[in-house]
């Protein structure tokens, strides 16, 4: 396979598992919200294995070193995912407040102070 060819597969890749890490960190408030708390239980698991990755690789996808070595454009946030720059730019920021902000509001859901 080409460089190319091999670039746009992990950029392909690395936007379905973003997306399904994106999905399941909003979902996380909808179900605290709906009272499903196993599945905001199983959810906070799942987000919280990608962070452990993050954290083990430095605070990066370990997608982005594999997309590094096919491409010498690596100045823009977005040159390993179908991101807008700017939502690459500050994925980190906006879905960790977005994640910590859903598990507070499940767990004061579930301590009954929103009913």
């Amino acid at each position: 396979m080409k460089p190319k060819s091999l670039l746009r597969a992990i950029k392909i890749f690395h936007t379905i598992v973003w997306a399904f890490f994106a999905i399941c960190i909003i979902l996380i408030p909808i179900l605290g919200f709906f009272r499903n708390y196993n599945l905001v239980a199983l959810l906070i698991g799942i987000v919280f294995i990608e962070v452990l990755i993050l954290v083990l690789n430095g605070w990066h996808c370990p997608l982005t070193g594999w997309a590094a070595k096919y491409t010498t454009d690596t100045n823009s946030d977005n040159f390993d995912i179908y991101l807008p720059n700017w939502l690459a730019k500050h994925n980190m920021l906006i879905f960790g407040i977005l994640f910590f902000g859903g598990i507070l509001f499940s767990l004061t859901r579930w301590a009954g102070w929103f009913d």
